[in-house]
């Protein structure tokens, strides 16, 4: 067994999450000393890599899931509004990475690609028209288009145009901000960088326990996975940021804070194109509306993906079921993360969500056959021959009582746990996550630093020009924001 010396700041997990957390961390502070724990071999090997991660920019400009229709008829974009400016933010921190030549060659990770929302019969027309009339109003929103005509639509997507019965009511939405993002090439990116910058990373280190100090700093039980060696870290602050498999160090912390909090583990699967007959057809990311009982990260969707150079389409995804917490997890993650503290939010949630665990039985015992009939909804003339079938990453979707909705509630997003005393944080939850890093993490700061972010806001506003401020509330804003986003990402040079 080895004992270290202390370090500042400790990130478990070498993941977007931790990535972003230790590029701000180093953009605003140099000085501090910052370990990294992974116990795969690499960086952005499970819930970031783009095979695990629908590479969707979530901006709410195609996600149907984030815009409700209340009982009034009228179309709720709170929660559109928010991932928008959430997305924002992120674009601007690595604009400004890629100005500062912190990082190179935006186009490994982002590329502009229109993201549009699609939809059929009568009902849901009408929805997406009162959709897009309430969103378009909206700065963030307002480069949006609505089209019903079929000859429009072919312009759109051909490829989902083609032999389409044409007395069926369709619609879809476009806007051309939209984008596809390799989590897993910008992963690697911010990492790459902050080893420059001495960022220490141990890769095949797994962290079996954490304890507090009796000066409020943690000492962190880590096994090398190589040797076998048990190590001992301790920092000041500890972010747990290790996909799925945060929960059960969560737990381990032992913080009240994380008392009563469970996690129900969703897999997807996706079918994937390489046909290039079929890929120079369709240029988008194309979303529908989720079947009824299906999660929200189970919204159906036809994207354009860019992958090491290469175009390429996925479809899905289609829910899956495994008790384990991370793609390359234990069969026993689920059952021992029920605790004592969580057991009666778990219970409740096992009898509240049953239509969810019938929904994810049918989801298991699909044929690839049934899984085409479900693409030929998005491409007609869809043929099994030219797919494929890809496992994605694990989720784990967080379940908690709340207010609202009482005990054993599943929550559809993302979930930041942290201490009272700020010593600690946790990213628990999906979807948005990675698009969303940034304000997340600026979150962490807030709540943990609160104490040097008078110090901090200066360089934070001039990473982030719109800190501080609400997007839709100053159009000129929004569109300078756009311009310079664009043009740092690279996004000139593309057209």
């Amino acid at each position: 067994m080895s004992t270290e010396q202390q370090t500042d700041v400790i990130l478990i997990g070498a993941g977007i999450m931790s990535a972003t957390l230790g590029s701000l961390l180093k953009e605003l502070d140099p000085s501090l000393t910052i370990k990294v724990f992974e116990k795969l071999e690499g960086s952005g090997e499970e819930s970031s890599n783009e095979w695990n991660n629908a590479g969707t920019g979530h901006a709410a400009l195609c996600e149907l899931n984030y815009t409700n229709e209340l009982p009034d008829r009228t179309i709720d974009i709170k929660k559109a509004i928010k991932v928008n400016e959430d997305f924002q933010v992120s674009m601007q921190f690595w604009a400004h990475l890629v100005k500062s030549g912190l990082m190179t060659n935006p186009r490994d990770f982002i590329v502009k690609l229109p993201h549009m929302s699609f939809v059929k019969g009568e009902d849901n027309v009408d929805y997406l028209k009162r959709r897009y009339e309430t969103m378009s109003e909206n700065p963030l929103f307002a480069d949006m288009e609505f089209s019903d005509d079929p000859e429009q639509l072919k312009s759109w997507m051909p490829l989902m145009m083609e032999n389409r019965t044409p007395d069926e009511p369709i619609a879809a939405t476009k806007i051309d901000a939209g984008t596809d993002v390799n989590f897993g090439a910008l992963t690697r990116k911010l990492f790459s960088h902050l080893e420059e910058q001495d960022l220490d990373i141990r890769y095949n280190h797994q962290v079996d326990n954490l304890n507090q100090l009796d000066d409020q700093s943690w000492e962190v039980k880590v096994r090398n996975m190589d040797s076998g060696e048990i190590e001992r870290h301790s920092a000041k602050f500890v972010f747990i940021g290790g996909g799925g498999g945060s929960l059960h160090l969560l737990q381990k912390s032992g913080i009240p804070e994380g008392k009563g909090i469970g996690g129900f583990p969703v897999s997807g699967i996706f079918m994937v194109t390489h046909n290039q007959e079929l890929v120079k057809q369709h240029d988008a990311k194309v979303y529908g509306k989720a079947p009824t009982g299906a999660p929200p990260m189970s919204v159906p969707h036809l994207d354009t993906r860019l992958v090491d150079g290469q175009k390429s389409l996925f479809f899905g995804p289609f829910a899956g079921f495994s008790p384990k917490f991370l793609k390359g997890g234990s069969m026993l993650d689920l059952i021992s993360s029920v605790k004592p503290s969580n057991l009666t939010t778990m219970l409740a949630a096992g009898a509240k969500e049953m239509p969810l665990t019938k929904y994810l039985i049918s989801q298991v015992l699909q044929s690839k056959e049934n899984r085409m009939d479900a693409l030929r909804d998005f491409v007609p003339n869809a043929k099994s021959e030219d797919w494929e079938l890809v496992t994605a990453g694990q989720r784990v979707q967080v379940i908690k009582d709340t207010d609202d909705k009482g005990k054993g509630t599943l929550q559809f997003g993302t979930e930041l746990v942290t201490s009272s005393d700020g010593s600690i944080a946790a990213l628990l939850g999906a979807s948005p996550g990675a698009s969303t890093a940034v304000s997340v993490m600026l979150d962490i700061l807030e709540r943990c630093y609160p104490e040097r972010m008078d110090e901090w806001e200066p360089k934070i506003k001039e990473m982030i020009p719109s800190y501080g401020k609400k997007l839709m509330d100053d159009s000129d804003l929004v569109r300078e924001i756009h311009d310079y986003t664009e043009e740092a990402l690279g996004f000139d040079e593309e057209k």
